[in-house]
């Protein structure tokens, strides 16, 4: 089985880890040691859940940048604890003077980078505890806002007779929709709480390529990986560079690589040079590296413009399967 990425398809009621131990018991017939996933869905969410095999396991942590759009349903007139009909209710109000004109007025506000309170039941960690935990035993703690950014918000029908109104988002990872919900019908002034909830897209993997974890226990190896996608394919907000196979040893070694005995063919698509990794690199100046001879994937490679070297950020491969 290669490394790479296998986009599943996760049930309404499963948790993400659910989705991965089915993943880590098939695909541990066919060698793979290594599974984790990127995304956490709530276990009443379902859709994409990327999930990354073998090496491409230490790529995880570039999808910090990776966009996400779900398709969601608010239901008017609740309020709950945990923001979604699946909570206990605290309130329930009347919807009946609700125009389509507000609805659409107070889903606009929802636009650009906004601030966001996250909600109590969730995984957010305030002092070294998780929200969910706090909140399970009644103790109050300060949530501090954030901001977050909405790309689009699209309303697709709007049913006030029965008080629904369904809507698609595209915005930045740690983005609460069911906080959107909440606040927008904080805004209303009626309550709205999340009653349906699914993700079509985290980045480049959308449901057209995903596999349900149930299906996946019936097919064979070679048919999962047809399935699965290349190690590099998430990284298309990083540049793109090359090198001859001699520097690109060199590099899988660890090494340093002189700028102009590099080859762009690829810009960064990151231009906010404050967003930065775990090894405090931005992520404006991350290269993927390949060699130019074979066209193997080395890794990630970093821009440092006070000693123009192109140095590894992470690398994937042997010095022996670089040139390969």
């Amino acid at each position: 089985m290669k490394d790479g990425i296998l986009v599943l398809n996760k049930p309404q009621h499963w948790t993400s880890h659910d989705c991965v131990a089915v993943c880590r018991s098939v695909l541990r017939k066919a060698g793979v040691k290594k599974v984790g996933h990127g995304g956490t869905l709530d276990p009443m969410a379902c859709g994409v859940l990327p999930v990354f095999i073998g090496k491409a396991t230490r790529l995880m942590e570039y999808t910090d940048l990776d966009t996400k759009t779900y398709r969601c349903t608010a239901r008017l007139g609740l309020v709950t604890d945990t923001q979604d009909v699946w909570g206990q209710v605290l309130e329930e109000r009347t919807f009946s003077g609700i125009t389509e004109d507000a609805v659409r007025k107070a889903l606009g506000s929802f636009h650009g980078e906004i601030e966001q309170t996250p909600p109590l039941y969730s995984a957010v960690k305030v002092a070294g505890k998780r929200l969910y935990e706090y909140a399970r035993k009644g103790v109050d703690v300060e949530v501090k806002p954030r901001k977050v950014c909405i790309s689009s918000l699209i309303i697709d029908a709007i049913d006030l007779e029965e008080g629904e109104v369904s809507f698609a988002v595209t915005c930045s990872k740690g983005t609460y929709i069911r906080t959107i919900c909440h606040d927008f019908g904080k805004i209303l002034g009626c309550g709205a709480v999340m009653s349906q909830l699914t993700r079509t897209a985290s980045g480049v993997f959308d449901l057209s390529h995903s596999v349900s974890p149930e299906a996946l226990k019936s097919m064979e190896a070679e048919e999962i990986e047809r399935l699965v996608m290349d190690i590099d394919q998430p990284l298309v907000f990083f540049g793109k560079a090359c090198m001859p196979s001699d520097r690109a040893k060199y590099f899988a070694m660890g090494n340093s690589i002189r700028w102009n005995q590099v080859t762009v063919l690829e810009s960064p698509k990151v231009t906010d040079s404050g967003r930065l990794n775990k090894r405090g690199r931005s992520y404006s100046r991350l290269y993927r590296v390949y060699c130019s001879d074979c066209g193997s994937f080395l890794g990630i490679g970093y821009y440092d413009d006070k000693e123009n070297l192109l140095k590894a950020d992470k690398i994937l491969v042997s010095s022996q399967q670089a040139a390969k």
